[in-house]
């Protein structure tokens, strides 16, 4: 790798994940959503390898704030698949790494009912007993609203039920703070933003492209789209150089 694609030390790459899995025979629509165990444990490896820390958001919060600088990679995933437990955990625990699981609080122990008919596919969402053991296991969970709704789209009422209501009722269930949100679709604006900021979260992430850095409005972030075609040649364009940044 040229020096002039190193990663500047005040750009982090939050990378988004949502299903780590195989992508099941037959589905045709949205298999990028799937990164198997075995390019998702070459990723990391590669960020270890270039002297990352992989790190959750709240792990990550004195860096974003700019009040540490390193070389810091955020891994979130999205939806709280149970998939994430059974092969994310052990990966990142392998290599000391920590992570961000973001949960739609109405469908713990369910399905993705927000997309199941349009995928084709009925896909497991950790139950709570579940998500209790990804957190005793070093990681984070954060809130992804109730229902997995477009917030601009929902009224003033709707967005309190689906922010408010969602960290409510994963605090409630889960008994551990809930800090942290990620905006169903990416879909946010000032408005949604300002309530996710009054309801007490720390930080909240988008599907914005580009890396962040200190001084950038932590309620509303950019990630780095990790998908399944992703080849670790790309990843790594993705993560350590500006190649994301320029198309955000």
């Amino acid at each position: 790798m040229s020096h002039d694609t190193l990663p500047r030390a005040n750009a982090l790459p939050i990378l988004t994940y949502h299903n780590i899995a195989r992508a099941p025979r037959g589905i045709r629509r949205w298999r990028s959503l799937y990164v198997s165990p075995g390019a998702f444990a070459r990723q990391l490896w590669l960020l270890r390898r270039f002297g990352y820390a992989g790190l959750s958001m709240s792990a990550a919060m004195p860096y974003l704030r700019g009040e540490r600088s390193g070389r810091v990679a955020v891994i979130t995933l999205d939806d709280g698949y149970a998939d994430n437990l059974e092969h994310a955990l052990p990966l990142l625990q392998q290599h000391g790494f920590s992570a961000t699981c973001y949960v739609v609080s109405g469908s713990i122990g369910q399905y993705n009912q927000w997309d199941a008919e349009r995928l084709g596919v009925r896909k497991p969402l950790m139950s709570v007993e579940q998500l209790r053991e990804w957190h005793r296991g070093g990681m984070e969970i954060g809130a992804h609203t109730h229902s997995h709704p477009r917030l601009t789209q929902c009224s003033d009422v709707q967005l309190r039920d689906e922010i408010h209501g969602s960290k409510a009722t994963l605090e409630d269930r889960l008994g551990m703070p809930v800090t942290q949100f990620c905006y169903p679709y990416g879909d946010a604006d000032h408005r949604v933003a300002g309530v996710v900021r009054e309801a007490g979260f720390a930080a909240a992430t988008t599907t914005a492209r580009g890396r962040a850095s200190a001084g950038m409005d932590l309620w509303q972030l950019p990630r780095v789209q990790i998908a399944r075609h992703h080849l670790l040649p790309q990843f790594a364009m993705r993560v350590m150089s500006g190649y994301e940044d320029r198309r955000g």
